[in-house]
Parts: C-alpha cells; sequence; structure tokens
C-alpha cells in the first residue's frame, strides 16, 4: 500500500462521513479536504511548514486547489470541529496512560503507516 492509496482511503472515507455538508460559494476545498488534510497533518507529526512542503512537493495532484501554508492553517483551526469527529474518543486506557500518543505511534509504526507518511 502507497502513500498514495492511504490518502485515498482516507478521503473516501471522510467523505462517507461529510458528503451531505455543503461547499462555501468562496472556499477552494470541500469540506472533506479539509478534514483529510487536518488528519494527514496530525499523522505526519511534523510542523506546519515541513507538512506544507510535503504535501506541495509530493501530493499536489491530489489537491490541486491547496491554498498557501497560512490559509490552510487557519482552516485547521477554524473547523476543527469537522476533524474532532474522525478522532478516536477517550477511553479508560487512554486517560490512565499518560503517554499515549507514544503508544500510539508505535502501533502507527508497527502497521506500515507512519512510514509511508515520512
Amino acid at each position: 500500500m502507497t502513500t498514495w492509496d492511504v490518502i485515498i482511503a482516507l478521503f473516501y472515507h471522510v467523505d462517507e462521513q461529510l458528503h451531505d455538508m455543503p461547499k462555501h460559494p468562496e472556499a477552494h476545498l470541500w469540506p472533506s479536504e479539509v478534514v483529510t488534510l487536518g488528519l494527514l497533518h496530525a499523522l505526519k507529526g511534523v510542523g506546519k511548514r515541513a507538512f506544507h512542503r510535503w504535501l506541495t512537493r509530493d501530493y499536489r495532484p491530489l489537491f490541486p486547489r491547496l491554498p498557501e501554508r497560512t490559509r490552510l492553517f487557519r482552516l485547521f483551526k477554524t473547523h476543527q470541529d469537522w476533524t474532532q469527529t474522525f478522532l478516536a474518543s477517550p477511553t479508560v486506557l487512554g486517560v490512565i496512560d499518560t503517554y499515549g500518543i507514544e503508544l500510539i505511534s508505535r502501533t502507527w509504526e508497527i502497521s506500515g503507516v507512519t512510514t509511508l507518511l515520512r
């Protein structure tokens, strides 16, 4: 499975949930594109500049109307409630484990997804 496949599959699942959400007439990206990009940024785990550089350099064809970096991250902040529905709910184990993100990171690396996104 390539990174392209991961991004397309992620977009498909997000779009299935948000397909009824209308796009603002002046918006360049659909809500499902904004959420997909936000989730990719969280999975990639790098800074804003590095993420935008990676996305523009390697995956621009998947998001041809990608806004410039500062505009993209303003969209993430404005519409973070859209993305929250796709994040895991807290569990008893997650509350107990103060190093949850490291555990999640190791799990993703084992499955190879983190490796694909780097």
